[in-house]
């Protein structure tokens, strides 16, 4: 039987916590930045189990998870293995999942990308850091440095991915963009460059150099970080 099943007075919602203890009340009464991951976290949850408060899941999932990035890139069905957690609150991490990275999109959409350098590495992460293969994806700007889209273009296995410059290339020119910015992750969880995102890098520099398109950066993504080639002086 699901926590939802179960009739509604044994079920650990967030009204059975004491006034002062309740996430919901603190975050209307003192704002959101007042809460912990957890608080904030139980607020989505709304409800627990018998036995256990919201609270209580709520921490249980943060250190399954190893924090909040790590949960809200797990796949759901990780997520659906775990004691109080149902289909509708995978849907709805799921969902806050997908809002963050919509609401990161439209922001470097409507802006220069280089005015915002720490929504973009988010935004990558959010992207690519769950993928449990690797992926080459391209971050493709107007001329004033606003994103048009980006596109997953490659997808390689756990150790090794190939990107082909001429699909990059021709992806650029009927988007007509007139810079890029190259990413792809390690699910190996080390972002560190290497050798060959070296070579690839300046590769596919070269090769959008011929028909004017520059490339800003190339972030390599892994274990919850987004590393800068550009930063490092590596392009």
């Amino acid at each position: 039987m699901s926590a939802a099943q179960l009739p509604r007075a044994l079920q650990m919602t967030l009204a059975s916590l004491p006034l002062d203890a309740r996430p919901r009340e603190k975050l209307l009464s003192r704002g959101p930045e007042t809460l912990c991951d957890s608080e904030l976290l139980a607020v989505l949850l709304r409800t627990g189990l018998p036995g256990q408060s919201v609270l209580a899941l709520a921490r249980e999932l943060l250190d399954r998870f190893n924090g909040l990035a790590g949960l809200l890139r797990a796949d759901p069905k990780d997520l659906g293995e775990l004691r109080g957690v149902g289909p509708a609150k995978q849907a709805m991490l799921a969902a806050v999942m997908e809002l963050a990275r919509r609401g990161l999109r439209e922001g470097l959409s409507d802006q220069p990308v280089f005015e915002s350098v720490d929504a973009v590495r988010t935004y990558l992460r959010l992207q690519l850091d769950a993928l449990p293969h690797e992926c080459f994806a391209v971050m493709f700007l107007d001329v004033r440095h606003r994103l048009i889209r980006m596109d997953n273009m490659f997808r390689g296995t756990l150790s090794h991915t190939i990107a082909y410059p001429r699909e990059v290339v021709k992806r650029a020119l009927a988007l007509e963009a007139a810079a890029v910015i190259l990413a792809h992750n390690h699910p190996s969880g080390h972002a560190q460059p290497s050798e060959a995102d070296i070579r690839l890098t300046r590769t596919l520099k070269e090769a959008l150099a011929l028909v004017e398109v520059s490339v800003l950066d190339h972030f390599v993504v892994g274990a919850g970080h987004a590393v800068s080639m550009a930063e490092l002086g590596l392009l």
